[in-house]
């Protein structure tokens, strides 16, 4: 599902998984952000990129908590790249319907609140997988592979953005340290 956007105006777009460190458009600016009311999981199965319908892995998702925060990227899209980066986020993003598309306020660590498109999870959508404890999510992680890679290798380069960016996901660093130990 997505929302109506004018990216000719240039726009905001929320980054908490591999789009932090593998972002593929170009930004006139980015910050540190916090948005509000979700938490980053790995609740989505991936049957594309880092896993296959048969044998399908786990990406994170933004996952609606109405207590939760997430901490990211935010990225300022200029006009003139506006509608060319919209096409490769959604070409990107909206692969299966498992993502929507929503316009989230966010809070920059310099005090600005914007609006950023933020691609969510369809929690009613049969690739949801938010049940799984860490134990089971470390077994799918340790084995998926796909076109774009191995789950293990997306769940690293997101722990070492997150640790470069001096951002603390415990949940993320301990599942990161269950998958390690994994044959």
């Amino acid at each position: 599902m997505t929302v109506a956007l004018d990216a000719s105006a240039g726009f905001w777009v929320f980054a908490y998984g591999s789009l932090m460190w593998n972002p593929g458009f170009a930004s006139a600016e980015s910050s540190l952000a916090r948005l509000e009311g979700y938490r980053r999981g790995f609740c989505m199965s991936s049957i594309v990129y880092r896993g296959t319908p048969e044998a399908p892995g786990l990406v994170l998702a933004l996952d609606a908590r109405e207590s939760a925060s997430c901490t990211g990227v935010a990225y300022r899209v200029a006009p003139e790249s506006g509608p060319a980066a919209l096409r490769y986020l959604r070409d990107r993003e909206l692969v299966s319907s498992a993502y929507r598309e929503a316009v989230e306020p966010v809070a920059l660590t310099d005090g600005r609140q914007v609006q950023a498109l933020c691609y969510v999870m369809d929690c009613a959508h049969e690739q949801y997988r938010g049940n799984l404890c860490l134990e089971e999510q470390a077994e799918i992680i340790a084995r998926a592979a796909g076109p774009a890679g191995t789950n293990r290798e997306y769940l690293a380069n997101t722990v070492q953005s997150l640790i470069r960016l001096g951002l603390h996901d415990p949940e993320l660093f301990e599942l990161h340290e269950m998958v390690r130990r994994l044959p």
